[in-house]
C-alpha cells in the first residue's frame, strides 16, 4: 500500500511539474542548423530559461550574465504567456526558428499559441540570442545587436541611445537633473540609467525582442523597464514628452531603492502628483483642477473615501484622494522632513479600509479620521492663500 501511494504521489508530482513548465514544443519538420547534441542542449536550456521565469530574473541560470538588464526586461514580457488573462485556456510554447548569427551565437524564435472557442490565437512571439556555454546555452535579448550604430547622448550617469528620434537636449538635461533631485531625497546610491528611444511602442518591442504580444494591441506608446546590476534600463516607445515625464520618473527612482512590497501605492501616487504632476500637468495645474471639481465641498474624509476621478476629457484619470494625500505629504515634509514622508510611504500595501494609512499618519503628525476634515481644510486654505507654494 505504501509503495502504491508513493508511486501515485510521484506520478502526480511529475504531472504537476510538467503541467507547470509545459516544455517547448518542437515540430519534427522544423529545420535546426546544428547537430543533434547541441540541438538537445539548446532545447533543454530554453526550457530551463522559461521555467526560471517563475522566479527572480537575476537568479535565472540561463541568462547570459553580461546581458542581464535587457534580458530581464524581455523576460518580464514573456512571463505569464502560457495562459490568457482571465481565462482557463492554455497557450503552448512552440519553437518556430533557429538561425546561425555568427560563430558563437544563434537567433532563437518561439511563439505562444492557443485556441479560444476553437479559434486559433497567437498569444505572443519572441526572439532571443542563444550563446553556447559548455554543455548548455545561455540567452540574451537582441537589444544591443538591434541598436548597433545608434547615436548616444550622455548626461552624467544617464545615457540616451537613439537612431531617428527627435531628442530634445534641454528636456534630457532637465530630466536628469530631476532624477538626481529625487535620488538625493531618497539617499540613493549612484547608478547607471540607460534609455533606448524608439518612435513607437511596436518599434520598442521589436528592438527588445518582442515580435508580437496580444496585450499591446492598439497601444502606440509605453515604456519597458528593468532594474538589474545597479542599472535602470528603459526602452521607450513614443515621444519623449510623453514618456520622459517627472511623474513616472518619481516611481522609477523610488522603486529602484525601496522594496515595492512595502510601498502604499496611493501614497506613492500622491508623491508623484506633488513632485512630478500627472498626465503632462504640473502639480499646480492638477491642484487647480481639483479645487474647481471640489467647489464648496468641505467633507474631505468622504471625498477621500469616495476617491472620484476629476480628470478632464483629455486625461485618463486624476484622483481626489491622491491630491488630498499630496497636501498631507507636503505638510509632513515641511514639519518632519523627508524621512517622515518615507515612513508614511512605506506603511504597507493599500488596504480598502486604509487602516495602516491612518495609523501611520496619526503616528507621524497626529492626523486621524476624527480631525481629518479640520486639518485638510486648513491645508486647502493655506494653499489658496499662497498659490506660489504650488
Amino acid at each position: 500500500m505504501f509503495k502504491l501511494l508513493l508511486l501515485v504521489c510521484t506520478l502526480l508530482f511529475s504531472f504537476t511539474s510538467w503541467a507547470q513548465t509545459r516544455p517547448v514544443i518542437v515540430a519534427g519538420s522544423l529545420r535546426i542548423p546544428i547537430d543533434s547534441v547541441r540541438k538537445e542542449q539548446m532545447i533543454r536550456s530554453l526550457n530551463g530559461l522559461l521555467d526560471g521565469t517563475s522566479g527572480a530574473n537575476k537568479d535565472n541560470p540561463f541568462i547570459q550574465p553580461s546581458y542581464l538588464p535587457e534580458t530581464s526586461d524581455l523576460l518580464d514580457e514573456i512571463k505569464g504567456m502560457g495562459s490568457l488573462r482571465g481565462k482557463a485556456d492554455v497557450c503552448h510554447c512552440y519553437l518556430t526558428n533557429v538561425n546561425v548569427l555568427d560563430s558563437a551565437d544563434y537567433l532563437v524564435q518561439f511563439a505562444y499559441l492557443g485556441t479560444v472557442d476553437t479559434t486559433p490565437l497567437l498569444r505572443a512571439s519572441f526572439k532571443l540570442v542563444a550563446h553556447q556555454d559548455g554543455d548548455r546555452f545561455l540567452f540574451s535579448s537582441p537589444l544591443r545587436r538591434n541598436t548597433v550604430g545608434w547615436k548616444a547622448i550622455q548626461d552624467g550617469e544617464f545615457t540616451f541611445y537613439y537612431s531617428n528620434y527627435p531628442l530634445n537636449a534641454t528636456r534630457i538635461s532637465g530630466y536628469a537633473r530631476k532624477a538626481r533631485e529625487f535620488d538625493r531625497k531618497l539617499h540613493a546610491a549612484a547608478y547607471q540609467t540607460k534609455f533606448y528611444c524608439c518612435g513607437s511602442l511596436q518599434e520598442a518591442l521589436e528592438v527588445l525582442g518582442v515580435e508580437y504580444k496580444l496585450d499591446y494591441n492598439g497601444i502606440s506608446s509605453d515604456k519597458l523597464t528593468a532594474f538589474e546590476q545597479h542599472m535602470s534600463l528603459n526602452v521607450l516607445g513614443g515621444t519623449s514628452s510623453t514618456l520622459l515625464d517627472f511623474h513616472d520618473l518619481w516611481h522609477d527612482r523610488l522603486h529602484a531603492v525601496v522594496p515595492v512590497s512595502t510601498i502604499n501605492k496611493p501614497i506613492d501616487e500622491a508623491c508623484a502628483y506633488l513632485y512630478g504632476g500627472s498626465w503632462g500637468l504640473s502639480w499646480g495645474e492638477v491642484y487647480r483642477q481639483f479645487r474647481v471639481f471640489m467647489g464648496d465641498n468641505k467633507d474631505w474624509l468622504t471625498a477621500f473615501t469616495e476617491n472620484k476621478n476629476f480628470a478632464g476629457p483629455n486625461r485618463n484619470h486624476l484622483y481626489v484622494s491622491y491630491v488630498i494625500t499630496a497636501l498631507l505629504i507636503r505638510k509632513i515634509e515641511k514639519e518632519k522632513g523627508f524621512p517622515a514622508v518615507l515612513q508614511f510611504l512605506t506603511c504597507g500595501r493599500y488596504q480598502p479600509d486604509n487602516e495602516s494609512y491612518f495609523r501611520t499618519l496619526d503616528k507621524i503628525i497626529g492626523i486621524n479620521r476624527s480631525n481629518f476634515n479640520t486639518n485638510v481644510q486648513q491645508l486647502v486654505d493655506e494653499t489658496a492663500i499662497a498659490p506660489s507654494t504650488l
